[in-house]
């Protein structure tokens, strides 16, 4: 029992399930809306640096930071996908990954996010005066991912998912049945930088310190490597992709394989992620629990339905 509840076994879990939240958020913005984005881990950044700040320079309590985090995650990410109305497929992704790019910057060069020096002394969380720490973080953090899927379920199988599936499916159409596709393409971008916002703030909470370097592209390229090994529109999908993806280095940790250079863990986990990803690709485009398309409801006996 001791072993179950090794603050390293616990740690890892609880990044486990921050880094599910963040693919959360990036499948419903790429999987379920089609709108491809390399700079989520951006919006990881702008939840963490948020609550953090708000935290340790605003003196709020850390609980009424992280829903202002979340809060101020919704806001940015809107307007940040505003650039998607104009630019789609392959133009989108290098968009986003340019924004991503900007945001990382200003991370590192800003005097309010302590610039290369980082954002430290950040207040763990506490409930009613008892600090929450190893099992007790753990279990909140259960019960916001729990809260999170049931509202991406909720969303996804509405009249605003359908909408969503549309516009992925072929924008002009949806725009032709008349789908505001710009209000549900920003309203998109807004929700899933929201998950992201939510996992950010998390994650600063835990760590306690935060540095540029942890929000870059490799974190989005590798959410996104999850996110459609897993599944493209699908949550059992992302579960399983971001799973398997996490887990796999602490494996090879704690087998500590001797074919694996252990300093070289970082390159060894990019090309398995890369040689996956083709594999994936050549055989499962969707990923491996993704949706085909839109499911069509049956109405009447004559057959028929719509999205």
């Amino acid at each position: 029992m001791d072993a179950l509840f090794n603050p390293y076994y616990v740690d890892i879990v609880v990044f486990l399930i921050i880094y599910i939240l963040l693919g959360l958020g990036l499948n419903l913005t790429t999987g379920y809306a089609g709108q491809v984005s390399l700079g989520h881990g951006a919006f990881f950044g702008i939840g963490a640096y948020a609550s953090g700040i708000l935290s340790v320079k605003a003196g709020f309590n850390p609980w009424l930071a992280i829903a202002l985090a979340i809060v101020l995650t919704f806001v940015i990410s809107a307007v940040l996908g505003l650039p998607s109305l104009r630019v789609r497929e392959d133009f989108l992704a290098i968009t986003t990954l340019g924004l991503g790019l900007i945001i990382q910057s200003y991370f590192k060069n800003s005097e309010l996010t302590g610039g290369a020096y980082g954002l430290d002394s950040i207040p763990g969380l506490s409930f009613f005066g008892i600090e929450m720490k190893n099992v007790g973080y753990l279990l909140f953090v259960v019960i916001v991912l729990l809260v999170g899927i049931y509202a991406l379920r909720k969303m996804t199988r509405s009249r605003i998912g359908r909408a969503w599936m549309v516009i992925r499916e072929d924008e002009t159409v949806a725009a032709s049945m008349g789908i505001n596709t710009t209000y549900y393409k920003v309203l998109v971008f807004a929700i899933g930088g929201a998950y992201a916002g939510a996992a950010g703030a998390l994650f600063a909470h835990k760590v306690s310190f935060l540095s540029a370097d942890s929000f870059g592209f490799t974190v989005s390229a590798t959410v996104l490597s999850m996110v459609v090994i897993g599944g493209l529109g699908s949550i059992r999908g992302t579960l399983f992709g971001v799973t398997l993806l996490y887990l796999l280095p602490e494996l090879f940790r704690l087998f500590d394989l001797q074919m694996f250079d252990m300093k070289y863990l970082d390159m060894y986990k990019m090309m398995f992620y890369g040689l996956l990803m083709v594999l994936v690709m050549r055989y499962r485009p969707k990923g491996i629990f993704g949706q085909t398309g839109i499911k069509m409801k049956p109405r009447g006996k004559g057959g028929g339905g719509r999205a």
